[in-house]
Parts: structure tokens; sequence; C-alpha cells
């Protein structure tokens, strides 16, 4: 399940030193470059998972060390792909790809790496790059030239008295911000303030020609290799040396300084795994049920892990090698029964925890018709089962959602303790499905202590909980899809938010709330609430709102889905980092300013923020 804007130490990268003396202009920009592939073979499943029955032995499999948690684009992911492509094989499933294949491939940023135009240049002297300094892999490629300011640890203080927040009160415009490492005051949004991409952001956004963050003397330098964050607007470098108390000292005296970099995304090859039932009635084959899980993970930790401090591998059993497992079930105990008179497409995802990149690149490229597709179920962590208790959101997406749910679950030997939702946003895939107007159905067993840690693994998962799940879905599924004597049901989709433009959206937290700046479950307390529901699938600048919750203070000012923020008290938002950290900068109560583009038009809007 997606945990967005979770912080740790931002990697950066290493490149060969270069003088400063070398004209700006000159600077020759080097190509993003898809990374080569990985050429090891994959893992023997029989040497994993021995006599394991399914489901058990594909949260086996794909949880295993081996597989090197899964991180999207990674040799682990491509993988864990083809074991799921095998599986979908050998149930008798067709490949829902081009050309009949099991694959729908889509580019993913893996990583950042330097040109060859970088240096820093501080107390009339060249630093040396890789060994005192290196830019961070989400720079901006730029050069800042400029007096320098220091702005202590680069945070306003939320709810301070007017005059006692330094940092909200300093001139940064056309300046190199030098800033302290970490964040001394927690109770103001953690450790996502604490990353330099946020302070970054922040001073970017108020006008700052770069940012310099003074690392602890002998910390470890930034390695950019694994940043997929986007770049900033500005150079951004860290420094971890014996000169940082004369750096700070020159910042506060306004010296000059020189900053360069050049920093190029990294991309790489994701993919999806497509199988298809084709439907049999030729009245409703061309209509689709789709059942969904992603089955990428964190790799070795970094961004969205909380042990981000940890370079250990993560490796996702619940998260979701689980709602991959039972996914695979469904697909074989539905092959067995079928034929059905819609078609039902079996799709599992990559790229979900870096912001449902898979779900939103099959919505906006799909390979049925979207526009027959008449629901979407989706598994994410639905391995541990606890107190039989079973959480389903999106009964109220369609009108019919509830009646079938209480009956599907009726009908099992064993009946779930059910909490229902009514809401079809969420953090995970069907929410892109939900913004294109698709009813849908989310099944999770809850949250607990091994979340996004390398604890999650396989021997915590609840087998037969796992099974049972697999056993309403397919139930479901099967009432969806339609069989001689039993007819689809007809959805009536229900949507409060409907996206008039189309595309993906996302919750960018693991929290269930769909707003970027309500507080995550694990944070000090410290939530601005706005009530916006973000489109993630949205790449064009700004951040376009698939819609907006009841009652929030975002419906109260008159934001609207469909809205494009751009920007947020007179600073531009390019992103929904810049849209989030643009929040966690304010408090409770606070009135801003926000400049939406409708239809073509740019409107302004003033919002009272709220609390989560």
């Amino acid at each position: 399940m997606i945990s967005m804007f979770i912080s740790r130490r931002a990697p950066g990268l290493r490149s060969t030193r270069t003088s400063l003396g070398a004209a700006f202009a000159t600077l020759l920009f080097l190509p993003g470059a898809l990374a080569g592939q990985d050429d090891r073979s994959c893992p023997d499943p029989g040497s994993i998972i021995g006599t394991t029955g399914e489901p058990m032995a594909h949260v086996r499999y794909l949880a295993d060390d081996a597989l090197e948690g899964r991180e999207v684009g990674s040799w682990g992911a491509r993988c864990a792909g083809d074991y799921i492509a095998d599986r979908f094989a050998s149930y008798g499933l067709e490949g829902a790809g081009p050309d009949g294949s099991f694959f729908q491939a889509f580019q993913v940023r893996g990583g950042s790496q330097l040109g060859s135009h970088n240096g820093l240049k501080i107390l009339d002297k060249d630093l040396d790059l890789g060994k005192t300094w290196a830019p961070y892999g989400f720079s901006g490629t730029g050069m800042a030239s400029a007096a320098m300011v220091y702005g202590d640890y680069g945070l306003t203080r939320p709810g301070a008295e007017e005059g006692e927040d330094r940092f909200a009160r300093l001139d940064l415009s056309g300046k190199v911000v030098v800033v302290e490492d970490g964040d001394p005051d927690a109770t103001h949004g953690g450790s996502m303030r604490a990353d330099p991409h946020f302070k970054a952001t922040i001073a970017a956004g108020r006008g700052a020609a770069g940012l310099v963050v003074l690392l602890p003397e002998g910390a470890e330098l930034p390695e950019a290799w694994s940043e997929t964050r986007p770049a900033v607007s500005i150079p951004v470098a860290a420094y971890s040396g014996p000169d940082a108390e004369a750096i700070r000292s020159a910042a506060q005296s306004g010296d000059d300084a020189a900053l360069m970099t050049q920093v190029e995304p990294r991309m790489v090859e994701a993919r999806n795994v497509v199988a298809v039932i084709p439907g049999s009635n030729p009245m409703s084959a061309d209509e689709v049920v789709i059942v969904g899980a992603h089955f990428d993970h964190l790799g070795f930790g970094g961004e969205g892990s909380l042990a981000p401090d940890s370079r250990e591998i993560h490796n996702g059993a619940d998260d979701n090698a689980s709602g991959t497992a039972a996914l695979m079930e469904v697909a074989r105990r539905m092959a067995d029964a079928g034929p059905y008179d819609r078609s039902i497409l079996f799709l599992a995802f990559s790229g979900e925890e870096k912001g449902l990149l898979g779900a939103s690149a099959y919505v906006n490229d799909p390979l049925l018709p979207i526009d027959e597709s008449v629901a979407m179920i989706n598994m994410d962590m639905v391995g541990r089962l606890s107190e039989n208790r079973l959480t389903i959101f999106g009964l109220g997406t369609a009108e019919e959602w509830e009646d079938m749910v209480m009956e599907a679950n009726a009908g099992l030997s064993r009946p779930f303790s059910t909490a229902l939702n009514p809401d079809g946003y969420g953090p995970s895939d069907h929410a892109a499905f939900y913004g294109a107007g698709i009813p849908v159905l989310h099944f999770f067993t809850n949250t607990h202590s091994e979340y996004h840690r390398p604890e999650d693994d396989w021997d915590l998962i609840n087998d037969d909980g796992l099974i049972r799940v697999a056993e309403m879905v397919t139930d479901l599924s099967t009432q969806l899809g339609g069989t001689s004597g039993h007819p689809a049901v007809a959805m009536t989709v229900v949507t409060s938010a409907p996206n008039p433009h189309g595309g993906a959206v996302a919750a960018p937290q693991a929290a269930a709330s769909s707003d970027p700046g309500a507080a995550p479950s694990r944070s000090s307390g410290y939530g601005p609430y706005l009530g916006s529901i973000p489109d993630m699938g949205f790449t064009e600048g700004g951040v376009r709102l698939t819609g907006v919750r009841e009652g929030s203070p975002a419906e109260d000012g008159g934001l609207q889905a469909g809205d494009v923020v751009v920007e947020w008290n007179g600073t531009e938002i390019g992103d929904l980092y810049a849209y989030t950290y643009a929040l966690r900068d304010h408090a409770p109560g606070d009135e801003v300013e926000l400049v939406v583009l409708r239809d073509g038009e740019r409107i302004t809007v003033m919002v009272t923020l709220g609390q989560r």
C-alpha cells in the first residue's frame, strides 16, 4: 500500500569533479539514459517454495530475499512479473498485452546520474566533489553564483507568533541558502520537514538561487542512483567536511558562493502483468471486470520505508505479496470455473509504492476499453487477518455493492466480521479506476507494526485468511462476470467527485485520507487539513484535483474537481511534492491563497486550513 512522502535522507550522485571556471553557457547536457538490463537469471521458484501449496507458495516466492524487495523497475520486480505471468499462463489464461503478451510496459524514473559539470566554491576554494560535498539526486541542473544567507534548519514554525519565526522572515531571493541537516522540532511535521527535498522545494518557492545542506562532519554524502523524486528548480548540494563552521559563519556574513550541478534522470522499464478470460456472450463480451493487486515493494528501503535509515531488503510479504497471491488464486479459481459473459481482466500492477504508476499507466493507456470496464476489485495488504476483521472500501461507488458484498460474505463457510467504508478514493490502485468513473472495491486486512519495514515477511501471513479473501473476491467477480443461468450484475456507478478530464488519482500516504496534507497515522499529530483529492497521473505542471471531500476546507473555499492548483500563497506549484510541502509548511487555521486553472482561466480562492 502506498505511503508516499514518508521522508528519508535523499540519495544524491557522485561524478567526476570539474572546475567552476568552465562557462556554464557551454554546459553539455546529457540525455536521460535507459538503465542497462540486469542479465542475472531469476531464482528458481521450486528452490524457494518447496512443497508449499498455493496461494502461500506465491507469497513465499515473491517475498523471498532473493527478489530483493521487488522495487519498481528493478531486477527483482522483473522476476516477480515473470513468475506471475508464468502462473497466469499455467491456468490457461490469455495474455492481454501487445501481441498476446502478458506484459504492459511503461517507463519510470529509476534514479539519477551526474553529468560532467558539477562544482562548489565557498571560502574562495573549490571543494572536492565526492569527498566533502555532492549534489542531491533531486537537484536541479543549473548554476547559482550569489551571496549566501544562513537559514538555520531551513524550516518555518507553523503556528508561531508573528516575529518569532526567523526563517520565515529571511529574504531568500537570489541567495545561496545554507541550512543545517535535520529538524530539531519534531512536533511540527516530523521527518518530512527534515528531508532536504522539502527544504529545497520551500527555498526554491521563496526565490532562492541554490541550497547547501550542512551534514554532520563525517556523515555519508548522498548518492543519487536511487533518487526517483522530481527535480527541484535550483541546484542543491550536501556538505560534510571540516569547514562546516567556517561555511556557517561565511553564510551569516553574506559572503559569496558558487554552486553548479548537472543532474539527469535515469529511465528504466517497468511492467504490469496482464491476463484475460475473454467474455463468451457476444452481447457483453466487450464489457470488462477488472481484478487487481500490486506486486512491487520498496526494494532495500529508502523513500516510503518506516525504517528510513536501514539498507535492508523490504520483502513486503503483506504489502503486497499477499494481494498478488490472492489475485493469482482468484485467477486460478475463475479459469477453472469459466466461461463468463463478460471479459475478466487480471491486472498485477507495478509502481504502486511510487505513486500508483502502473495503475495510472493502465488507466491512461488501457489495453481493453476503459469505458467498457464495469467494475474494479483491488486487494492490497490482505495477508494479516486478525480477529476475523476484513475492511472493504468502495461500498458507496455503486448502488449494487452493499447487497453483493453482504451476500458474498454470508456465503462463506466462515463469514468475516466486515468494516464497510463507502469511500472509493484511497492509498492504492483502485483510486485510479474510481477517478476514471469505474465502481471499485478495495480489500484490506489492516496495517500492523511491520508495515513498510524489513520485518514484513512471509512467516507472518495468515494463510487461512488469505484464502478466504480470495474466495470472497472470486464470488463477487463471478457475479460481475455472469455465467450461464446467472446474468451479470448491471452496475450503477455512484461518484460524488467525477474527474471531468480523465486520468488517475492517488492518495499520497498510508493513512486512508486522500489529502496530501493530512497527517499520516504515525506522525506526531501535526496535520493541517485541506480535503483535496489529487490526480497523481497528471504530469503537465501543477496539481490537478480529481475531487474534494464533502464538508472539507477545500470544498468550503470553492475548489472543484478538475481544478489545477498552480500557486500557493504566491509560490509556484509544479508537482504534488511541492503541493504537499506547501501544506505541511502551514498550521491548522492558516488562511492560504490558491491560484487554480479552471477551464483555461486563472481563478484565486481563499481556503482556511482545518485539522485532521
